[in-house]
């Protein structure tokens, strides 16, 4: 007898309300193991693969890939007592009716009392299965209201497979070909597939121009201005989704608010009118620190890194933050009180294909010069490919951002959510400095620190500044200073 039970979208942590779904990792008929990465979720923060909490083989996908769903929608079947060779897709049983007795999967919407992260068929007994850890299911149910996607209620009170491999639907939900007759599904990576999705383009009407015919960025553009006329830009790095108006001479263009987009405007917009402003700028001669850094590259200790400047003004910041300890605190307006951290957890903010993120370092104070350099590198690479998880994201004290990596020299950065300052690193370029009396081509940089004027007051916040400066002019303060 089958035994058929769905996993529904647990929240993966930071309160999460919302996911889309971005690759199936299985397809009905294959057989799965209890935390076997199943799917691949984006939420407003970063990519995270769900395990499986069953052991079974699937019965049905119950959501398509790119489709958005709410925590507590359920998203998979899995039948825990199906023999263990592989079970083929029940293309042979006939679809019941949705309102049919019998041991038919219930419908997502039903109120029964049961575990609101794994749902199962009718049974006396309901007991709790086992999910990996960080994932684990919470009682209670969401309060959001369905969201209204197109075939996500019947797909979900369907119990054959056979009808989903008829449902128009049924290969974009898979992972390859689902059976007979089931068209297999177009080659392309998640990037690729979110693009489609936003400029309306069916991969499987396109020819991969990839390695092994895999649809590339570029195949899914040009389909689009041929078939539009759009213009996007065919080389040079990736632009926003723009969506044109058909048929309309020049056109209008809209960029869907969602996901990392969505979080950084909330963040930006709730700090810049929560935090009063202040930002200070220094240009410094930073020609010591940048022979620092060829010097530490021929270090046995920073085998296989690439220490950069940023390592300098990631341990300049943190110096002078142990030397102005009000610098790294944050505001609690609840409590009326201001939280001073005697650690750093340091963010760097990061420029990634889904938007801005601005993970953190954790106890970054407390690290080796080596050490420090491995994070950085770490971080910012985990970041650039959309893996920096939830934890990642939570808990900075005070950031860093390199805008001098767009060829920029200064700006005017607004603080991360919580935090008292920010710290921008231009761009290092040659210019004429009088140096030690005399006029000399140095190379120089402008730092611009933004701080909350509610904690930090101007002479505070000059001689923060004014530290990492000293210290970036001349290097031994560091030795000094720590």
């Amino acid at each position: 007898m089958a035994d058929v039970k769905q996993f529904r979208l647990p929240d993966v942590g930071e309160g999460l309300t919302e996911a889309d779904i971005v690759t199936w990792h299985v397809k009905p008929g294959d057989r799965v193991a209890i935390n076997q990465v199943i799917v691949e979720i984006e939420t407003a923060k970063s990519l995270v693969e769900l395990p499986s909490p069953f052991d079974g083989v699937v019965s049905s996908l119950l959501v398509s890939e790119g489709q958005t769903v709410d925590v507590g929608t359920p998203i998979i079947e899995v039948d825990v007592a199906a023999d263990a060779a592989p079970a083929a897709p029940a293309s042979a049983s006939a679809p019941q009716p949705e309102d049919s007795p019998g041991t038919s999967p219930a419908p997502a919407g039903e109120p029964a009392a049961r575990e609101p992260g794994i749902h199962g068929s009718p049974a006396p007994k309901i007991e709790r299965q086992a999910v990996l850890v960080g994932y684990g299911v919470k009682l209670g149910t969401t309060t959001r209201r369905q969201r209204k996607t197109a075939g996500t209620g019947q797909r979900s009170a369907r119990a054959s497979s056979a009808a989903r491999t008829e449902s128009p639907a049924a290969p974009a939900a898979g992972n390859g070909a689902a059976g007979a007759g089931t068209k297999a599904r177009p080659a392309a990576k998640p990037p690729v597939r979110k693009l489609a999705k936003d400029l309306g383009v069916d991969l499987a009407a396109l020819t991969g121009t990839g390695p092994q015919g895999t649809i590339t960025r570029e195949d899914v553009q040009a389909a689009v201005g041929g078939a539009v006329g759009s213009g996007l830009a065919q080389s040079g790095p990736p632009a926003p989704l723009l969506l044109p108006v058909r048929g309309t001479e020049g056109g209008e263009e809209r960029v869907p608010i969602r996901g990392v987009r969505k979080l950084t405007a909330a963040a930006v917009t709730a700090s810049a009118f929560t935090a009063p402003h202040v930002t200070e700028f220094l240009q410094i001669d930073i020609t010591e620190t940048m022979q620092a850094v060829q010097r530490l590259r021929d270090l046995p200790e920073f085998d296989g890194l690439r220490p950069s400047p940023l390592l300098f003004v990631a341990r300049a910041l943190m110096l002078a933050a142990s030397r102005h300890p009000m610098i790294n605190s944050s505001w609690d307006e609840d409590a009326q009180e201001i939280v001073v951290k005697h650690y750093v957890n340091l963010g760097i903010a990061a420029a990634t294909d889904r938007g801005l993120l601005v993970p953190n370092i954790k106890n970054a104070h407390a690290l080796s010069l080596p050490e420090l350099a491995r994070a950085l590198a770490t971080l910012t690479a985990t970041a650039r490919a959309g893996k920096a998880q939830p934890a990642d994201l939570a808990g900075g004290t005070i950031t860093i951002t390199n805008v001098g990596v767009f060829g920029v020299d200064a700006g005017t950065p607004i603080l991360t959510p919580g935090e008292a300052a920010i710290l921008a690193f231009g761009q290092v370029k040659e210019a004429p400095w009088v140096h030690e009396g005399a006029l000399a081509v140095r190379q120089v940089t402008t730092l611009a620190l933004s701080f909350d004027h509610r904690i930090v007051d101007g002479d505070l916040g000059s001689a923060v500044l004014r530290d990492v400066g000293a210290m970036l002019t001349d290097p031994l303060r560091m030795l000094a200073w720590s």
